[in-house]
């Protein structure tokens, strides 16, 4: 079934590059008076976040640094998470007493608009994906009970819970919450996204012929839509290996906030954008993108940071994080 899926997918992907070759010639890619169609453009604008519960979502957000959510008490989901950067970290794998985690952490932002979560695209929901990692040896090491447990030993978060729910901690409502933050993580108002709507200085001429390369050239066919990314499975390597060869197939990366969310890739093996694009080529398109397409696209993939509480996302830095102090 995997296998049907994905050979489908690259058949649909292949399709989509075909009529997007032929319906962008090199001078429109050169053009800079190339103006914004939203309504026919591939890529469609970030909505702003919809209305939570507040008090949900500042229980979510605590215990999204709680470190009592691992066996531990040393791991938070900020600890992988930094949403005070880019929603992931800097580092190639993040680790866990010193053991690497196996593929490198995707950002938590815009990850509700994804129609599958992680890299191997194994979780259906946010609900699905925070009980997972609470699990997974590698991540918390601790189970929905486990830090239920702990959660009702608190007063303090007890009548947090009562506010929110009208109940004690309980399974449900624990996932809940933590999934209504996740659901406020969204980075609306790039640059891009500002183009869309009709701001046409939003974008420089290189910015705007980066897209039309980035289009000519397919890498759209696989990233599109509101996320950039995110909503299909795709083999990598097709042409010639890209990064570590597991998992085989994966769950197409949103490119959203891509410039500040290095190092690259499942296995985190591109250290830099223009790594990555040029490993793309190689390895998804057979071909060996020019240094000015590279620069290019590049220089469009830029425009697609947006901003998180009014601040632009930032690139997160090499120290390691390890979540809130606990009460």
């Amino acid at each position: 079934m995997a296998t049907a899926a994905a050979y489908g997918c690259g058949f649909a992907c292949l399709l989509l590059a075909l009529v997007c070759l032929s319906a962008f010639s090199p001078a429109d890619a050169q053009s800079p008076g190339f103006e914004a169609r939203a309504d026919r453009e591939p890529i469609t604008p970030i909505p702003a976040p919809r209305a939570q519960d507040p008090q949900r979502v500042l229980l979510g957000e605590r215990l999204f640094g709680d470190r009592r959510l691992s066996h531990d008490n040393t791991h938070s989901c900020s600890s992988c998470h930094d949403i005070a950067t880019n929603g992931a970290s800097a580092r190639i794998h993040d680790t866990r007493e010193g053991q690497p985690i196996a593929l490198n952490t995707p950002t938590v932002f815009n990850a509700s608009l994804n129609f599958r979560l992680n890299w191997e695209g194994n979780f259906r929901s946010l609900e699905d994906g925070i009980e997972g990692s609470l699990r997974n040896p590698a991540i918390m090491a601790s189970s929905v009970d486990e830090a239920l447990g702990k959660l009702r030993a608190d007063p303090e978060i007890v009548g947090q819970f009562r506010d929110a729910y009208g109940r004690e901690p309980d399974v449900a409502a624990m996932l809940d919450a933590i999934a209504t933050y996740e659901r406020t993580l969204v980075t609306p108002d790039s640059r891009f996204d500002r183009w869309l709507a009709g701001e046409t200085n939003a974008m420089t001429p290189d910015e705007l012929s980066g897209y039309q390369v980035f289009k000519s050239l397919g890498c759209i066919a696989c990233h599109q839509g509101v996320n950039v990314g995110g909503n299909l499975f795709q083999r990598h390597g097709i042409f010639h290996p890209l990064g570590s060869p597991e998992p085989a197939l994966v769950r197409v990366p949103s490119l959203r906030n891509v410039a500040t969310t290095a190092p690259y890739f499942h296995d985190g093996s591109a250290a830099t954008l223009p790594d990555a694009v040029k490993a793309m080529g190689v390895a998804q398109l057979d071909r060996v993108l020019t240094d000015q397409q590279t620069a290019a696209i590049v220089a469009f993939l830029n425009t697609l940071t947006g901003t998180y509480r009014g601040q632009a996302v930032r690139p997160a830095t090499a120290t390691p994080r390890t979540g809130s102090q606990m009460p």
